[in-house]
């Protein structure tokens, strides 16, 4: 991060100061911010879109030294911990954050922060747009892949509702984007709102593709569909249900009544699907001929590629090919 920027976060501000001597939350939400009658009606502070005001994103330090009460707001906000630790209270959850972790907080999550110290700089980054949520990250990683649907839907313990936390640790192109963004911020440069734009759809991809998979215990059936589904996307071109029958040393129609059961589907819809999503990914992302394309995800048979393309995605390849990406045309 800018070393200007850094410095500027670590300086105390004028509300911090204050905080720092009373240890008592010095309030610096205007009344314009709240909506007043959700504010009434569930008897907390409801944080409306005031702090956008001409821009699509809000950016800013969460002010240290006095824990912050329970409140609500009406869009997405992700908690970024720069440096040190903060503890959370969400949806009645207690969430730690550590250096480099991120809270991701859908519209409408309640949650309170409990007092920072000097070294612990929390940065929140609110979204502006109300269709961005953490639904549409699932959604955007369930269309990846045939296995990432299956775990989304079958095999995963659900999220707690209304936030999702990402360690840091694993997450270094996310941290990368993230300090991007606070950088272009603070510096407020020309263009910067554009900029910014640009960084959140980079961002929301990458929340997609690191969104947190927790473990689960599975039963012997969901174990061994779960096998099959990483082999159909690992190796999608080749693979066959009678060559993964051989390889796993079971009956062939054992195999495929079991995926059936488990994925809701059967083996040859799944690798068809998981095949398909390769093909448009391909023709959104390359120049690759469309006949080339087909036969390198393993679909040889170019009226199958096309129908089922059709089918698949409600029109033809050559549309993607005209259009390019539109899983994050938000």
């Amino acid at each position: 991060m800018d070393r200007d920027v850094l410095h500027q976060l670590q300086a105390l501000s004028p509300i911090e100061q204050q905080q720092r001597q009373s240890r008592q939350v010095a309030d610096d939400i205007p009344p314009a911010a709240l909506d007043l009658g959700l504010s009434e009606t569930t008897n907390m502070p409801v944080l409306n879109d005031y702090f956008f005001r001409n821009r699509s994103i809000y950016v800013s330090k969460h002010n240290r030294f006095a824990a912050y009460p329970l409140h609500t707001h009406q869009f997405l906000e992700l908690n970024y911990m720069l440096t040190g630790t903060a503890v959370e209270h969400v949806n009645g959850q207690r969430v730690v954050l550590q250096q480099g972790d991120l809270l991701l907080l859908d519209s409408g999550s309640r949650h309170a922060i409990e007092a920072l110290g000097e070294g612990d700089l929390l940065i929140n980054v609110l979204f502006r747009d109300q269709n961005i949520s953490l639904d549409l990250l699932t959604r955007l990683q369930s269309q990846r892949s045939v296995l990432y649907d299956f775990l989304a839907k079958r095999v995963q313990p659900k999220q707690p509702r209304g936030f999702v936390r990402f360690a840091g640790t694993a997450q270094g192109e996310v941290q990368a984007t993230l300090q991007r963004l606070i950088t272009e911020y603070y510096q407020g440069r020309e263009l910067a709102d554009t900029i910014l734009q640009a960084e959140l759809t980079v961002l929301l991809a990458q929340l997609s593709r690191n969104y947190p998979q927790p473990a689960a215990k599975l039963t012997s059936g969901q174990a061994l569909a779960l096998r099959m589904l990483k082999a159909i996307h690992e190796d999608y071109a080749q693979v066959s249900l009678g060559g993964l029958a051989t390889a796993l040393n079971y009956n062939r129609n054992y195999l495929g009544n079991l995926f059936r059961r488990e994925v809701g589907q059967t083996f040859s819809a799944a690798l068809t699907q998981e095949r398909l999503l390769r093909a448009r990914d391909a023709i959104q992302t390359t120049e690759k001929p469309l006949r080339l394309i087909a036969q390198e995800v393993g679909l040889r048979n170019t009226s199958f590629f096309y129908t089922h393309y059709a089918a698949q995605f409600g029109h033809a390849p050559k549309v993607d090919r005209a259009t390019g990406p539109s899983d994050l045309r938000l």
